[in-house]
């Protein structure tokens, strides 16, 4: 499909939004649907209040409960959306799996649980949708790593590995799907100020001590990071593919 410079907004453009329930996800969910996407949102718990959210910005969505670390889950995902909608443009795929603790204390199945949440959810979802992305000539695929790869964050080995893997999967795939008129991006994320960030004292208290370090002083939002994902899957951006752009205040600067 080519791409003419003239092509505004994601009207008509049907985007899967994975880990969409709460927080950044439903954020995404929300910036899409005002660029006139159409949303077909996935996460292991409902997502109602994110549907319910899309349709008062004006978009069409399907809900589905899914286990995107199941293969079943993954391809009834993306048979719901062809079915409902005829095509898939663009996968946000935002799920991963995080908990602190010193290296020597991680058990060998908590090390594979977040490889499996982080890595192979990601494998077996875009391994589901680029065939039709390839078939229309268009994708836009984006995934996401974390700030902690750059800062080398203690305590958190399994986590940085794994989202280094995100990176390592990103940049190798956009050498092979470019041709195709498909981009994948990443985008490094700090610690935002979501509704539960608001209400855990834990996380409240890293806020604080966090937002010193940035650059721009203030908490990151989940507004913030929809609107790079808003900029990656419109079709003006097709020439940008195999990076990885930090949105984090600046806490990171590489």
């Amino acid at each position: 499909m080519q791409i003419t410079r003239f092509e505004r907004g994601l009207h008509e453009r049907v985007a899967i939004v994975t880990g969409a329930a709460v927080g950044n996800g439903r954020a995404f969910c929300e910036r899409l649907a005002e660029e006139g996407a159409k949303l077909v949102i996935a996460d292991v718990e409902m997502a109602s209040d994110t549907e319910q959210a899309v349709r008062a910005a004006g978009g069409e969505v399907v809900t589905i409960q899914a286990d995107m670390t199941n293969p079943h889950d993954v391809a009834r995902v993306v048979e719901t959306a062809i079915s409902t909608f005829g095509r898939i443009d663009i996968l946000v795929h935002n799920v991963g799996y995080y908990f602190e603790e010193p290296f020597e204390l991680v058990s060998y199945e908590e090390w594979t649980r977040t490889l499996d949440v982080t890595l192979d959810s990601l494998f077996h979802t875009v391994r589901a949708v680029l065939p039709h992305m390839k078939k229309a000539e268009f994708g836009r695929i984006i995934t996401f790593s974390s700030d902690t790869v750059w800062l080398g964050t203690p305590y958190l080995v399994h986590y940085v590995t794994a989202k280094m893997g995100v990176i390592g999967f990103t940049r190798s795939l956009a050498a092979e799907v470019g041709k195709y008129g498909i981009t994948i991006n990443s985008i490094s994320v700090g610690l935002t100020a979501t509704q539960s960030a608001g209400t855990n004292a834990g996380v409240s208290s890293m806020l604080e001590h966090i937002i010193p370090t940035q650059a721009v002083h203030r908490a990151d939002e989940p507004e913030d990071i929809a609107n790079v994902v808003a900029f990656l899957a419109l079709p003006a951006s097709g020439i940008i593919t195999g990076q990885t752009i930090n949105v984090d205040g600046g806490v990171a600067r590489h």
